[in-house]
């Protein structure tokens, strides 16, 4: 079977038509070559240092080779365990808000009538998107603040809901932590995720909303028989891709956690971070690899799962389901 293939593939590059077209295509392949090269160094050559997670390595000696000891001890410290399942708990709860938000952004925006206020609204939603998480972090503990910078904490006193002196620290709280990290980061990132809806809700053929109103269909009833299964594969799509980076959950909790929430702040990724260069010892290389490499494969397994389902449940979704 081998020397058939390795056959084939010599009488392919000796076909004139294969060669004719690789002739035709040179510069778009010349082209691509600068983007291969790039992916090759920065993607596919590093994941070499995947064999570290087999061995013991402090940077200080040659690393020693110790098989899965690295996996089993990571799954015996809580330290570890607390962050994996908030890591699952945080992402999985933001991507699922984020989502609906711009979802839900994206049919209000979709309803307006008005051309000039609709894209008015649109760049007022978006504009969060731009700003870096290190500056919606100060902004946030400014506003959050304690103190009586605290927009949030004067007004909670002003309605008479808190005692002046009893101020709440919303970033320094085990059980509003989380809380305060879902809403800003609604803040930031839904307004940016209504641009694909949009972008779906304008290819609707309107002549469904025709045949809806025909029928006597409302404004909300079209919205779910004809909008919504429209964009249940897009949501889908959505939903699979950002669930890739489920497990790469970094910069927006690094930057507004501290110690006092840490049992619930702690992700993987900051759980690596802190384990190599503030553990107070000198960092095992090989473990917080080790740690890498589970966080991946649990994010490609999550993929995959999400993928199984959605094509199961791809035929559900189809223009008319409400109707019926």
């Amino acid at each position: 079977m081998k020397k058939t293939n390795s056959g084939l593939k010599r009488n392919r590059l000796h076909d004139p038509v294969f060669r004719a077209q690789l002739y035709k295509y040179r510069y778009f392949y010349l082209m691509f070559l600068p983007v291969l090269v790039f992916a090759l160094i920065f993607f596919y050559v590093p994941m070499v240092g995947v064999l570290y997670s087999f061995t013991n390595y402090k940077g200080i000696r040659a690393p020693e080779f110790i098989g899965l000891d690295n996996f089993r001890k990571m799954l015996q410290l809580p330290s570890f365990i607390v962050a994996f399942w908030n890591t699952l708990q945080i992402s999985v709860v933001k991507l699922v808000l984020n989502t609906g938000i711009a979802v839900i952004l994206s049919l209000l925006l979709n309803e307006m009538g008005s051309l000039r206020y609709k894209k008015i609204s649109q760049t007022i939603i978006y504009l969060p998107h731009f700003l870096s998480w290190v500056v919606t972090a100060s902004v946030f503990s400014l506003i959050l603040s304690p103190s009586t910078q605290g927009l949030v904490n004067q007004v909670l006193i002003h309605f008479g809901f808190i005692e002046k002196g009893s101020e709440i620290y919303f970033l320094g709280s085990q059980s509003l932590w989380r809380g305060s990290y879902y809403i800003i980061n609604v803040w930031k990132d839904s307004g940016w995720g209504t641009i694909i809806f949009l972008a779906t809700l304008s290819s609707i053929d309107p002549s469904l909303y025709e045949a809806a109103a025909i029928d006597g269909a409302g404004r909300l009833r079209r919205m779910m028989a004809v909008t919504m299964p429209a964009l249940a594969n897009t949501i889908i799509t959505v939903l699979i891709l950002n669930l890739a980076k489920i497990m790469n959950l970094f910069e927006s909790v690094f930057v507004l956690q501290n110690d006092a929430v840490m049992d619930k702040a702690n992700v993987l990724q900051t759980y690596i971070y802190h384990q190599t260069f503030n553990s107070g010892a000198i960092p095992n290389y090989g473990y917080t690899t080790a740690v890498g490499l589970f966080k991946s494969l649990v994010g490609c397994v999550l993929v995959l799962l999400c993928n199984h389902i959605s094509k199961k449940g791809h035929s559900s979704f189809s223009v008319g389901t409400f109707l019926s």
